[in-house]
């Protein structure tokens, strides 16, 4: 591979430490594609394409992905895990209160990360995580 070529599916598992299977390339590929997906569509989406896989492994895979910084796990209040393939950018989230679409929204100003906490603790900050509720344009004109 040269440095102007994306890498594969498969190189980015390999390097990072993971085993290549089917199921976790086609995981792979379907949260990269589909926006913020539950455990339970990736699962669906997995076994489309290469037939039986449980919902216990695709959480294997997912928490395994996660770890390595291939996807990135959200949790809304209220709401099961998502799973994303935007990472490495900081970016933030809008939710619907009514119909629960989520929405990518970049950082809110400034630099990573984004935000300034009032009072860091002796932390080291590196990331915010900002979730904006609200109603998104199709539910606020069903509701009005």
């Amino acid at each position: 591979m040269t440095a102007s070529q994306t890498p594969t599916i498969a190189e980015e598992l390999r390097g990072a430490g993971l085993r290549v299977t089917a199921a976790r390339v086609a995981l792979l590929e379907i949260v990269r594609s589909g926006g913020h997906l539950g455990a339970e569509a990736i699962a669906s989406g997995v076994r489309d394409r290469v037939g039986h896989i449980s919902v216990q492994a695709v959480y294997e895979a997912l928490h395994a992905l996660t770890a390595a910084g291939l996807v990135r796990r959200i949790e809304p209040a209220g709401s099961p895990a998502l799973y994303e393939g935007r990472i490495g950018d900081n970016h933030h989230h809008l939710v619907c209160r009514s119909c629960g679409i989520v929405v990518d929204v970049d950082c809110a100003v400034g630099e990573v990360p984004c935000l300034t906490a009032s009072e860091a603790h002796g932390f080291a900050i590196d990331e915010a995580e900002v979730i904006y509720w609200g109603l998104c344009p199709g539910c606020s004109t069903t509701s009005t």
